[in-house]
């Protein structure tokens, strides 16, 4: 099987169980897989190994391939993240993850204004600047956001705060992807990722985390103004 056709089997079944299209105890068997998306057996077998990965089911001999409830899931991984914000569980999703984010980035900020490298703080001070220069394309400012806030996590020195970068570059995509971005940054956000890289660049713990946690106090208030209702 191709890796695009790989790709393909396992993000339309993932969908589907993260939706509850497939509920939480349905069983699947590689034979239905193989003739639904005209697979090879051996095919069907690497696409729920990757499932088993996400902990989104579980394989039993005589058993089958059985539907995990979410409380099994794995909730970090970028992918699980993605099907989420994709599906009608988005709202929930989104109020999760930005409860994620006020709990761990300004944390995160705070440490790195004691642990930053100096070439870490360079390149804090750099991304901010190139964020603040492309307000008018959001495609690139999304890339440097992105950076942005994988640096800050890294920088923090706690390398779980670290693993947590794709999760955040997760939330950020997809609140773009589905139009939860006023049509350009809001000119206080892209002051305060200023704030935050100087915070950082001169040590000051303190106005780091109180940066960063505005930050992403706006970008929850944003995401409610658009879809209505607090996520």
């Amino acid at each position: 099987m191709t890796t695009g056709m790989h790709a393909r089997v396992v993000a339309e079944l993932g969908a589907e169980i993260v939706s509850g299209a497939l509920a939480p105890g349905s069983v699947l068997r590689l034979e239905s897989l193989q003739t639904r998306f005209g697979v090879s057996r051996t095919a069907a077998r690497e696409v729920v190994r990757v499932l088993e990965a996400l902990r989104l089911t579980t394989s039993k001999r005589r058993v089958g391939i059985t539907v995990q409830a979410p409380d099994r899931w794995n909730h970090y991984d970028p992918l699980v993240i993605r099907w989420q914000l994709d599906g009608p569980a988005r709202p929930a999703a989104l109020r999760v993850l930005t409860e994620l984010r006020h709990a761990v980035e300004p944390i995160a900020a705070r440490c790195a204004a004691t642990s930053a490298t100096p070439e870490q703080r360079g390149a804090l001070r750099a991304t901010a600047q190139r964020l603040a220069a492309a307000t008018g394309d959001l495609d690139v400012f999304l890339g440097h956001d992105i950076a942005f806030h994988d640096l800050v996590l890294r920088a923090s020195g706690n390398p779980m705060f670290a693993q947590l970068s794709a999760v955040v570059a997760e939330v950020l995509t997809g609140r773009t992807g589905h139009g939860l971005m006023p049509a350009e940054p809001h000119p206080h956000a892209v002051a305060l990722h200023l704030e935050v890289a100087d915070a950082i660049a001169a040590g000051a713990p303190g106005r780091a985390e109180s940066a960063m946690r505005a930050i992403v106090t706006q970008a929850h208030a944003e995401i409610a103004d658009l879809t209505g209702k607090s996520p």
